[in-house]
């Protein structure tokens, strides 16, 4: 090893294990072996723990079960029911007065921030721990800009050396011409859709997500590629329209019919139209129409699962609220004050049909789930910020009531409907005897109260209970830069 490299490797670690390697070690006789200690994020790692008196959601869709216990053993739930006496040595949690659910599992989440002039910046260190913070237990990452940091951070995770939720891994974003990101590759054609596939399936992708300028081409190329493997296809699409993608078999869409270009008038074959008319033709749509109707019917019979992602959305609507003060802290200043720029511009708006947007957004959400369509639920943290992990999980479940479902159908969604497209439901994403112990403890009732959501009281991944205050507490300043 060159002597560069060896002062490299050594800051890489200082850099890493902080200001104590700075020091000088004594010698190994001369040091006592340390005891181990806990994080002060981690509020609860005893073997046994018993949840007592809590209101129970369960994440099936069920109807919420008050009095209930949950006994967690080892990491898994060992039992589920009213009036659970507690082992020899438990540690005992009171939930009188506390819902708990399911840890979440988003579907459209990512590991990178914008920070400025169509760059965005990988927060490795910072996202995995404010996802957990957000209730976050399983995540997809939906679209990649630094893929081996992702990879990497997934393994690092199921080792339990990161805290953080467990990952899907996405491939790159699987673009066709014209999107201004120098991230993102553009392709030439389906034969390099093919490559694209091929070589990330080999290094550990697990599911692909198709963007904007994708071709009918490529995007068939790519489905059928990655169902020879048993693997899923998602797309935040444009150039092609829903029913096209329908009809070639992908498993999967963002954004609700935010990205639907199916009425647009004029569309052109595999071409994406001008942003401004798809949300004209959005914002002007009656999804009462026969022709959404339509549209929603041959999306349920084809199976397509769509990913709710009211929170991206909300921050381009006019008369929203700011992203909270807390969130908000969490930003590096420059990063901060791109938000603060751009924001108000947003609610100067008169006239540009955003909050008929939104709520037509969520009244086709409403419609599709309703026809028996499987909704699924992300955050999306990108666009010009403000959607922020460990605030983002949290309001996209308010948003969700706002649209008008219940309680209960949003946890299944934002749970066990997004396990079971990740074939994960097995493991996770609801409460019941055997399964993993990923569970929140919420400090009220959603139900009648959605400000309860902004009271994640404890977060437990694998039986291990964290503290979201102090995870976020720990990490204002830092997206943005790490």
């Amino acid at each position: 090893m060159t002597t560069a490299c060896v002062i490299m490797a050594g800051l890489a670690l200082a850099l890493a294990a902080g200001p104590a390697l700075a020091q000088v070690p004594a010698p190994p006789e001369a040091q006592a072996a340390p005891a181990p200690q806990r994080p002060a994020y981690v509020a609860f790692d005893e073997p046994v723990i018993l949840i007592r008196d809590v209101r129970l959601v369960d994440g099936t869709g069920a109807r919420a079960r008050p009095g209930m216990s949950v006994l967690i053993r080892d990491g898994r739930i060992a039992g589920v029911g009213p009036g659970l006496a507690a082992p020899n040595g438990a540690r005992v949690i009171e939930g009188a007065g506390k819902t708990l659910t399911p840890g979440l599992v988003l579907m459209h989440e990512h590991m990178f921030y914008p920070t400025g002039r169509m760059n965005y910046g990988e927060m490795s260190f910072s996202f995995p721990r404010l996802y957990l913070a957000g209730g976050v237990t399983t995540m997809r990452t939906a679209g990649s800009m630094s893929p081996y940091a992702d990879l990497n951070l997934r393994d690092e995770i199921a080792a339990g050396r990161t805290p953080g939720p467990d990952m899907d891994v996405t491939a790159p974003y699987l673009n066709g011409p014209g999107l201004p990101i120098v991230q993102v590759n553009a392709l030439e054609g389906a034969d390099d859709a093919e490559r694209m596939v091929e070589y990330w399936a080999a290094e550990g992708a697990t599911s692909y997500k198709t963007y904007m300028e994708i071709r009918r081409a490529e995007l068939g190329r790519v489905i059928e590629l990655a169902h020879a493997r048993g693997q899923k296809v998602t797309g935040h699409l444009c150039s092609v329209t829903y029913r096209e993608a329908a009809d070639l078999g992908i498993d999967n869409l963002e954004h609700g019919f935010f990205a639907a270009t199916d009425f647009v008038a004029g569309k052109q074959p595999d071409v994406c139209p001008d942003d401004a008319a798809v949300q004209a033709s959005l914002a002007a749509l009656d999804p009462d129409a026969p022709e959404v109707r339509a549209l929603i019917r041959h999306l349920v019979d084809r199976g397509v699962v769509l990913t709710s992602t009211l929170t991206i959305i909300e921050t381009l609507t006019t008369g929203r609220p700011r992203a909270p003060d807390g969130a908000l802290e969490l930003l590096t200043p420059p990063v901060r004050a791109q938000y603060e720029q751009i924001w108000p511009l947003i609610q100067e708006r008169t006239d540009d049909g955003s909050r008929n947007l939104l709520a037509n957004m969520m009244r086709l959400e409403r419609a599709f789930a309703e026809a028996g369509g499987t909704l699924v639920a992300g955050t999306d943290p990108t666009g010009y910020g403000g959607v922020i992990p460990g605030f983002s999980s949290r309001r996209q479940l308010q948003l969700m009531l706002e649209a008008g479902f219940d309680f209960e159908t949003v946890v299944r969604i934002a749970s066990l409907d997004g396990a079971r497209l990740l074939g994960r439901d097995a493991e996770v994403g609801s409460i019941a005897p055997g399964k993993r112990a990923d569970l929140i403890l919420i400090d009220g009732d959603p139900s009648t109260d959605p400000a309860a959501l902004d009271r994640f009281q404890y977060v437990f991944k694998s039986g291990v209970g964290y503290d979201p205050a102090v995870i976020l507490a720990g990490l204002r300043g830092t997206v943005g830069l790490h």
